[in-house]
């Protein structure tokens, strides 16, 4: 009976879509801060498993089904940067990755002193994420 009981208290958590615990308005404002991280054009870092893999590039859109992006395999981000710093012909490939595939996703971000995959990439190619990205690099 403690078991029912659960799963209906659960149900009806999962099916309220409001906090009731925060005001409406700061509700309202946590929102998009949360999901702005997130956003398609967002430079992010997805880790993948079977086979571990990370993969780095430009959000297109997270979706229950997966996530899709415009990038690269993080272990070739040296060689493509050489590439593009040297004229040659270069472009990140549109992806997807099942959801069950990934492990985690984080923002690509500097930490302190340490520069963010972003911002290494300008500064070794002396040219904007955009040139690469189109609008998604901005």
């Amino acid at each position: 009976m403690l078991t029912a009981v659960r799963c209906s208290v659960l149900a009806i958590a999962a099916g309220d879509a409001d906090n009731h615990s925060m005001p409406d308005d700061q509700a309202a404002a946590a929102a998009p801060a949360r999901d702005a991280v997130f956003a398609p054009g967002a430079v992010v870092l997805v880790t993948l498993s079977s086979p571990r893999e990370k993969f780095w590039g430009v959000l297109l859109e997270v979706s229950a089904a997966g996530i899709s992006l415009r990038g690269l395999d993080l272990n070739s981000f040296e060689d493509f940067v050489h590439l593009v710093r040297a004229g040659e012909p270069a472009s990140p490939a549109a992806v997807f990755f099942p959801m069950h595939r990934v492990e985690r996703m984080e923002a690509d971000e500097h930490s302190g002193d340490i520069p963010s995959l972003k911002e290494r990439f300008q500064e070794k190619t002396g040219r904007p994420l955009a040139y690469l990205f189109g609008r998604y690099g901005e």
